[in-house]
């Protein structure tokens, strides 16, 4: 049970045991396959969180906003990647970075973008594209060398990086292996595309989170990426990169109300708490905003979240299903396991780490911004 000094619902919860178990899943792994793991932090904008995540120590990161990189880096992270297509009037915040002993590296797939980081004198990695999910060039693109020669002039080429986005469309660890061994091609040959034009490429850096757990193979590669792991989600269970259990992040909710001729259960978390996040929508399984766990993160078969307004969540049972009715007293707490717990994360402010040994509820403040 959580103990009697539970914050008010509803708050965001963090199991310490889960996602420790999590953080070693994927550390281990990465370990077996030879390659350096660059954590990404724009799920968990923690600081508590990067603790976990580079063993006490400060080590190579990955962000999604300057925002992130300007606080991890005050707290003693160095090596960081952002990995977001780089604007040009971003510049100088990354060169006060930089001037400040930050080893900052930007992303790019254009000549324009690569003008502006020359003249920025900033270091720059390649996207590229390894399954038409998003930006980046493709590995045989004749402006792949085009910009790398931008940046090889003024010595600001790094490397290449991609993401396999599109393995969140398919489920299953083979299907998800077939990916990050597109992944890892596309990369590879990239890099040697650009070796071969006389260009050094000394980083090749690839990842998603199902493609991380699922690679067998990355030789060719220098470093591996992955975000959402260390507190996974229903959209990752619904595609088998994780089980139910693995899910470290719930929102903790009271039960407010009944509407017993609907049979629905009333509780203070809507999409305020929860997110406005459908992701599980086009899998096998909606679950709605969410899937109901009693106070102690038990899983209550059947019964989710199934719509949800601006402070108002309304459970409902799946539809064919037979569980127990659900009878809880106006006053109960439970948890609701999210969808998407970068969305979910970004409603709050601060984690409930509920501590492995039972004890008191600590808080790790979170930040949002860009």
């Amino acid at each position: 049970m959580i103990d009697a000094y539970a914050p008010d619902t509803p708050a965001l919860l963090l199991d310490e045991a889960r996602m420790q178990r999590n953080i070693a899943r994927l550390a281990d792994h990465a370990e077996k396959l030879g390659v350096t793991l660059r954590p990404h932090l724009k799920t968990a904008k923690s600081v508590d969180v990067a603790r976990q995540l580079t063993g006490g120590a400060p080590g190579p990161i990955t962000v999604s906003t300057l925002a992130e990189a300007e606080v991890f880096f005050a707290t003693g992270h160095s090596d960081i990647l952002y990995a977001v297509g780089i604007a040009p009037q971003k510049l100088k915040r990354v060169q006060a970075l930089r001037q400040r002993g930050c080893d900052l590296v930007v992303i790019l797939d254009n000549a324009a973008q690569a003008q502006a980081v020359a003249e920025a004198a900033v270091p720059a990695m390649i996207e590229i594209d390894c399954d038409g999910h998003r930006g980046g060039l493709r590995p045989d693109d004749p402006a792949l060398v085009e910009v790398g020669r931008i940046l090889y002039a003024v010595e600001c080429l790094r490397g290449v990086m991609t993401h396999a986005g599109e393995s969140y469309t398919v489920r299953g660890r083979e299907a998800h292996a077939n990916f990050a061994e597109q992944e890892r091609k596309a990369a590879v040959t990239a890099a040697e595309n650009l070796r071969g034009a006389g260009l050094s490429c000394p980083v090749v850096s690839i990842g998603s989170t199902p493609t991380a757990h699922a690679a067998r193979d990355l030789t060719g590669v220098t470093e591996l990426r992955a975000g959402v792991y260390m507190f996974f989600d229903l959209v990752m269970a619904g595609i088998d990169v994780c089980t139910q259990d693995d899910i470290a992040l719930s929102v903790l909710t009271t039960v407010i109300g009944h509407q017993p001729a609907k049979g629905w259960t009333m509780i203070d978390a809507g999409w305020m708490a929860m997110s406005r996040d459908r992701g599980t929508a086009a899998q096998d399984v909606d679950q709605g905003y969410g899937l109901v766990c009693d106070e102690t993160g038990q899983i209550l078969t059947d019964y989710f979240v199934v719509s949800a307004n601006q402070e108002h969540g309304i459970i409902a049972q799946r539809e064919g299903a037979n569980p127990p009715p659900l009878d809880l007293p106006v006053g109960t707490r439970l948890r609701i396991l999210p969808n998407h717990a970068c969305a979910t994360a970004a409603q709050h402010d601060r984690y409930h780490l509920v501590r492995q040994d039972g004890g008191p509820l600590d808080v790790w403040p979170r930040f949002n911004g860009w």
